[in-house]
């Protein structure tokens, strides 16, 4: 699933042709991903202008100028292409092309969304275990899907005091801890596992021994860890890619991830062990991290 960085690459790239743009047409090649469109899905956003694109956790947020909120996640195989003049490599003059009117009639082409940038975005998703649906912008917050999701890792807020705070008393690992969206919001395996290592800290430490000693370095780990990751497009591992197609970077920087018995970096002597914590792999260097 894409974790904050790819989601984060995602808007980056989708900013250029719908923040300040107007969706022009919509089509949905069928009734539904892992949920069903909302009533009048196409209309509601047909001709309505973007005021703003943001992100929430590993949400995409379309503020609308109807007073709606359109909401895309990708889930575990959605990936947004855009194919327009100017903004992406791929078929960048559709527009004048007629050949590549066909672009967006993949087999796993579900959603098709124009602006008047003018570009064509494509939603595609093998699996179908997106999300697309509309929501009262005020009523976000308050949302279902919203409601109980943490702070964001990059705001100013996520700070030691903060982090301290949130991990006092719990006895969970402090991976899993950093893997609660109620706890820190659009963190995940990946981005975990990097930045516990540049914090020296164990995954398997309970989160209430975590130390305020260490707190800031974690916290300073996981800021920095993120802004790397967006600066290298993302970790491109399955099916993440950039919105001209492009793969991400940020996997070929991995320290630990998916680095079973490979030497730690820090020339500390030990290797990459990989554990399973909550049924998910978790990679450490065993020797330097405490």
């Amino acid at each position: 699933m894409p974790e904050l960085p790819e989601v984060e690459t995602v808007r980056m790239g989708l900013r250029p042709v719908l923040e300040g743009h107007r969706i022009t047409h919509v089509e949905t090649r069928r009734g539904d991903l892992r949920v069903p469109f909302p009533k009048q899905f196409v209309k509601r956003l047909t001709n309505r202008d973007v005021t703003a694109l943001r992100r929430r956790a590993k949400y995409l947020l379309a503020d609308l100028d109807s007073g709606e909120t359109f909401v895309i996640h990708l889930g575990m195989s959605g990936r947004m292409s855009v194919y327009a003049e100017g903004h992406a490599r791929k078929l960048g003059r559709y527009v004048h092309d007629t050949a590549s009117q066909e672009v967006g009639h993949g087999k796993h082409d579900h959603v098709v969304i124009e602006s008047d940038a003018p570009a064509r975005i494509v939603y595609t998703d093998h699996r179908r275990f997106g999300l697309m649906t509309l929501i009262a912008t005020k009523k976000i917050a308050q949302h279902p899907l919203f409601r109980d999701l943490g702070i964001e890792p990059l705001s100013k807020g996520f700070d030691p005091a903060y982090l301290e705070g949130a991990l006092a008393g719990k006895k969970t690992p402090i991976k899993s801890a950093l893997l609660d969206q109620r706890v820190v919001a659009g963190l995940g395996n990946i981005y975990v596992c990097e930045a516990l290592f540049r914090a020296r800290i164990s995954p398997k430490r309970l989160a209430k021994n975590v130390s305020p000693k260490s707190t800031p370095v974690l916290v300073k780990a996981i800021k920095l860890v993120l802004r790397d990751a967006i600066e290298a497009g993302g970790s491109s591992l399955r099916d993440h890619k950039r919105v001209d197609g492009e793969l991400g970077d940020f996997q070929h920087r991995f320290a630990v991830y998916d680095r079973e018995g490979k030497p730690c970096p820090s020339g500390c002597g030990g290797v990459v062990k990989r554990i399973v914590q909550a049924g998910r792999s978790t990679f450490f260097y065993p020797k330097c991290q405490k």
